[in-house]
C-alpha cells in the first residue's frame, strides 16, 4: 500500500519507497499503478516522478484541471523541491550552484557539460555528519533526468549506493537520495510538506533535529 501524507480534493501527497519503479516493470506493478488501485474512484495524473532507487515525496493530481495547474507551478519553479543525499566523498565546493546542459553518455549515464542552452539548475549545501559521511541538501530548479545524481557526480561526491554513477565501492542497503520537501501555494493555501526517509541505515536517527536547526541553510 502506498503511504499517503496529505489528501486534498485536488491532489495526493504520497511517499514512494526506494527501489520501486514509478511505472510497471516486467516483474511487478509500479508506484503509479499501485496508487491508482488504491484510489479506484479517481482519475489520477502524475505531476512529477522519481527514479526507481529514490525515495520520498511525490504529487499526484486528482483531476485534469489540477494536473494542468500543478504542472504549470512545477515548470515555473513555483513548487520548491528539496532533496537529501549522502556521500562519503568530499565535494569540490561546500555549497553553491551546479548548472549545465546534460547530455547522454555511455551505459545509460548522463553527464553535465558547460553548455547553457537548456541547463539543469541545482543549488546545494553540504554538512559533515561524521568523519567520512556528508549530508547534501539540494534544491532543484529544473527537472532533468538523473539531475541530482549527475550534479553530485560532477562535484566529485556521487550519491552513496548509486548503481549508475558511484562506481565501485562498498555495497549499500539503498541509494541515499530522498525527496524530502515540497513547498508551494495552491488556491491561496501554502503547503509546506516534509517527510524524512523511512529506511537507510546510514541516515542518522537525529536527522530531523539536524534539519530543523536554525543554522541550516537558506536557499536562493
Amino acid at each position: 500500500m502506498i503511504h499517503i501524507l496529505r489528501e486534498t480534493e485536488d491532489f495526493l501527497v504520497c511517499y514512494k519507497d526506494e527501489n520501486l519503479d514509478f511505472h510497471n516493470s516486467a516483474e511487478s506493478p509500479g508506484f503509479f499503478t499501485l496508487l491508482k488501485e488504491q484510489f479506484p474512484q479517481d482519475t489520477l495524473y502524475p505531476v512529477h516522478r522519481l527514479d526507481k532507487p529514490t525515495s520520498g515525496l511525490i504529487l499526484a493530481a486528482r483531476s485534469r484541471e489540477a494536473a494542468v495547474g500543478l504542472g504549470e507551478l512545477l515548470s515555473t519553479s513555483r513548487i520548491e523541491k528539496y532533496y537529501l543525499a549522502l556521500s562519503d566523498k568530499k565535494p569540490k565546493k561546500k555549497q553553491g550552484w551546479v548548472i549545465g546542459d546534460m547530455e547522454r553518455s555511455r551505459r545509460g549515464q548522463w553527464i553535465l557539460t558547460r553548455g547553457r542552452d537548456n541547463p539543469a539548475r541545482s543549488y546545494f549545501f553540504c554538512r559533515i555528519l561524521e568523519p567520512g559521511l556528508r549530508l547534501f541538501i539540494i534544491r532543484i530548479y529544473t527537472g532533468k533526468t538523473h539531475q541530482i545524481r549527475v550534479a553530485m557526480k560532477s562535484l566529485g561526491s556521487p550519491v552513496l549506493g548509486d548503481p549508475v554513477y558511484y562506481g565501485s565501492g562498498p555495497v549499500q542497503d539503498r541509494m541515499y537520495l530522498h525527496s524530502w520537501k515540497l513547498k508551494f501555494t495552491w488556491k491561496d493555501e501554502l503547503y509546506d510538506l516534509v517527510c524524512l526517509p523511512r529506511s537507510g541505515r546510514l541516515f542518522p536517527e537525529d536527522l530531523g533535529a539536524f534539519l530543523e536547526d536554525p543554522s541550516c541553510p537558506f536557499f536562493p
